[in-house]
Parts: C-alpha cells; sequence; structure tokens
C-alpha cells in the first residue's frame, strides 16, 4: 500500500481530476507464473529426482533410485504423445508414478525404522510426492509446480491458450484518464464478482475517496456491493443516458492491461511465492502510472512551445488592419 501513497498526492496536484475517482472501471486477467508447463509425467520425475537428493542428505541408501529408467522413458512418453500412442504413453506415465511411489515408501520406511529428523523443507518435499501421488484428474486444488505449489490454474477461454497457470489480479482503473488507482492479487482464482468488494474498499484506502460508481464486466454479476452503484456491461435497464456514454468507456481498461504486460512485468511472474505476486501486480501498477506522468512531462515543453508560437502569430496578426483583414481572409 505504501508504493499508491503517490497516488494520493497525484490526486491533490490535478494530476487527474479528483471528480474522476467518483467513477472506476475494474477487470480481472490472469498473471503466469514462471514455471514450466505442468504434466503427470514432468512432476512425477522431478518429485522423485527430490526425494533422492533427500536420501543422500540424510543418508539413505535406497534399493533403487531408478535415474537410468526414467532418463530412457522420458523422451519417449513425449514422442507417444506426438505420434498419438496414447496407450503407450499413459503406460509410461504409471510406469513413471510407480517409480516415485516406490522411492517415496522406502524413504518413509528408513526414517521411521532410523528414527531419523528430518528438516521442515524435506519434509514439504515428501507431502508434495504423497499429495502428487493421490490427485486424480478430478481432484480439487492440484499441485501443478513443486517449487510454487500455490498456483492455480485459470481459463482462459481462448482456442490458442485455454489455461494459464498463475493467480488472478485485478485492477481498477479511473474512467477518464485511466490512472490506475487499485491493484492487488488473488489466491485460489475466486469469482471474480466475489472480489470487487476488496478492490474498492482498496480503491478507497488509497485515493481517501470512495467511488459512485463502478462499471464491470459480465463476470462480476451477483459482486454483493450495495453502497456504490455497480454497472454491468450490456445492462441498460434503469440506467440513465449519461451512465451509458460512461459505460462506453468500460472496455479503455483492455488496452491499460495490455501494456501492464508489455511494457510492465505483469505477463510474468518471476518473483517467488504468494508475496512475490502481490509486489509483482503492485509494482507493474506504479510503473504505468510513472509513465503516464513521465510521458505527459516529456510532451508538455513542446507543447507550451506550440502555444507559444501559435499565440505570438495570432497577436501580431491582430496588431494592424491589414494583418486582421489576412486573418479574416
Amino acid at each position: 500500500m505504501a508504493a499508491y501513497s503517490d497516488d494520493t498526492s497525484r490526486a491533490k496536484t490535478k494530476s487527474y481530476q479528483t471528480s474522476e475517482l467518483k467513477t472506476s472501471r475494474s477487470r480481472h486477467h490472469g498473471t503466469r507464473k514462471n514455471i514450466t508447463f505442468p504434466t503427470d509425467a514432468k512432476l512425477y520425475n522431478k518429485a522423485r529426482q527430490q526425494l533422492t537428493q533427500v536420501a543422500k542428505e540424510q543418508s539413505i541408501t535406497l534399493r533403487q533410485t531408478y535415474d537410468k529408467a526414467c532418463h530412457e522413458l522420458m523422451p519417449k512418453i513425449g514422442r507417444y504423445g506426438h505420434a498419438k500412442q496414447y496407450k503407450r504413453m499413459r503406460k509410461a506415465i504409471k510406469q513413471v508414478k510407480g517409480f516415485l511411489g516406490r522411492v517415496l515408501r522406502d524413504i518413509d520406511r528408513q526414517v521411521k525404522q532410523q528414527g531419523l529428523t528430518l528438516t521442515q523443507k524435506q519434509e514439504d518435499t515428501l507431502n508434495q510426492a504423497y499429495r502428487l501421488l493421490k490427485q486424480t484428474c478430478q481432484s480439487k486444488n492440484k499441485l501443478y509446480s513443486l517449487h510454487e505449489p500455490n498456483v492455480d490454474c485459470i481459463s482462459k477461454g481462448k482456442a490458442h491458450k485455454r489455461y494459464e497457470f498463475g493467480v488472478k489480479a485485478s485492477i481498477a482503473v479511473t474512467a477518464k484518464e485511466s490512472f490506475i488507482v487499485g491493484a492487488r492479487s488473488y489466491l485460489g482464482n475466486p469469482y471474480d464478482g466475489h472480489t470487487l468488494k476488496d478492490q474498492l474498499q482498496q480503491v478507497e484506502t488509497l485515493t481517501g475517496k470512495k467511488p459512485e460508481t463502478c462499471f464491470v464486466d459480465r463476470g462480476y454479476k451477483g459482486s454483493g456491493v450495495e453502497d456504490i452503484n455497480v454497472l454491468v456491461a450490456g445492462q441498460k435497464r434503469g440506467v440513465p443516458k449519461k451512465e451509458q456514454r460512461w459505460m462506453g468507456r468500460r472496455n479503455s481498461v483492455e488496452p491499460i492491461i495490455g501494456h501492464l504486460k508489455s511494457d510492465g512485468k505483469l505477463r510474468r511472474c518471476f518473483l517467488k511465492g504468494v508475496l512475490g505476486d502481490a509486489i509483482n501486480v503492485i509494482l507493474s501498477a506504479c510503473g504505468q502510472n510513472l509513465r503516464k506522468l513521465l510521458k505527459w512531462l516529456y510532451c508538455a515543453p513542446y507543447f507550451g512551445a506550440f502555444l507559444r508560437r501559435l499565440w505570438l502569430k495570432i497577436t501580431f496578426l491582430l496588431e494592424r488592419p491589414k494583418n486582421r483583414m489576412a486573418l479574416l481572409a
């Protein structure tokens, strides 16, 4: 929140009008995490490699590490899938899963027999392996990454990229100048409408002014916000014409998200953990606001010089009658 303290100062210095804070636009999008595309085979093999490392750290002698077998099976799984030989592919994946289970049970048995004490990191590795073995296609709260266990699967609904693996981020911007006045990440892939209340509360906290109207898309239906006028895209009945014109500006939040992804660092988050997701979203939004201000500061001297030259030319033409007639002609 401290990173957004300059939003209130901008409202005082009239970088945007304070009246703009009466209306805002909110939008969700997915922020990808810096992980490889999750597949069962890759997760099983990676978990097995981490378990063998745990055994080495605890001086546990395993019956077999299955390094050579997995080294031969992993390329075959990709080739079987490419050739659409899915029965062979599923059989190979099942073998890799079996290797993971054998190594895990071997370590667990020897830890109990020898009375070894595992560190917190090693216990987390064993728990993740158990979680991988138990989860199925229909399971909820799946594990998609071993080093980023809080990653969620977010459906994009696009043909070229159906899913994204990361967290949801919410952006709130002013209705006219498109200054970002709220940005936060959400863990657990919540429904968009259930997050609107928290987003508007953040806007009020950062700017010191409560929005009166908020324009959102149809994904926010049933938000439950009653003290603020929430207008959903496509809603016409009972909406004044003035607000209908403002509703046409709702789509202008989309290029802001595009700039956050292309100019900022919101396309992929390289920071670790839940805190890293939150920091990435907030700093990307701060960078977008700073870019808008720097662009204005860069163009202001040239625009001022143009106005001065134009004013001198007009005053010169208005000084004499001949010049005035030339101006009218």
